[in-house]
């Protein structure tokens, strides 16, 4: 609740929250819905199966649209923060036979193919449409410490260069990633 005041994300909402855009937008993920149509339609056939979450109803094609293009996005990635560090703080850490002195991370991408009649902003090839997930893993406890998004066509690593990493941390990248200048960044 914190997160939604300081963002100012329901500002100007009248009836549907960041958490009902959060649960339709985690029901669109998990259905893998390809239209705001299917996440409607899909939300009513639960027949209130996810009252217990707090949708109480489902929302319009309509208002999907308004609020994914009205709420700050920024809200969501201090979600992603806020739950990455609850994880951390509970995970169990266990002793390994073998430990590096310094950081491990993985930094690896793949690319998540969209529809380009849907997401014609998303161009990757004359008919496809894609982005492109760049993620940090940490492997002490193996969750995500960074992600970035772009679009299908960007290099890997151009996409490098946004992450900033301690001295002294060892990366395990493929050749993706092969560039002298990076490396001695």
């Amino acid at each position: 609740m914190r997160l939604v005041y300081d963002s100012k994300a329901e500002r100007h909402a009248k009836g549907f929250s960041s958490w009902d855009q959060y649960v339709a937008m985690l029901f669109c993920q998990l259905a893998q819905a390809k239209s705001l149509r299917e996440i409607s339609d899909g939300l009513a056939i639960t027949c209130g199966k996810l009252s217990h979450l707090g949708l109480r109803t489902t929302p319009a094609k309509s208002t999907l649209s308004y609020v994914n293009a009205h709420r700050p996005w920024e809200l969501y990635q201090d979600v992603f923060f806020h739950l990455r560090d609850f994880c951390r703080s509970e995970s169990p850490v266990k002793k390994k036979k073998f430990r590096f002195k310094n950081k491990l991370l993985s930094l690896d991408s793949t690319t998540v193919d969209l529809c380009l009649s849907l997401f014609p902003w998303a161009d990757f090839r004359q008919t496809k449409g894609a982005i492109k997930l760049h993620l940090l893993l940490d492997h002490d406890g193996y969750l995500p410490d960074f992600a970035v998004i772009t679009d299908g066509k960007t290099a890997d690593v151009t996409a490098a260069h946004n992450f900033t990493l301690r001295a002294g941390s060892i990366v395990a990248v493929d050749r993706g990633y092969y560039d002298f200048n990076l490396f001695a960044q």
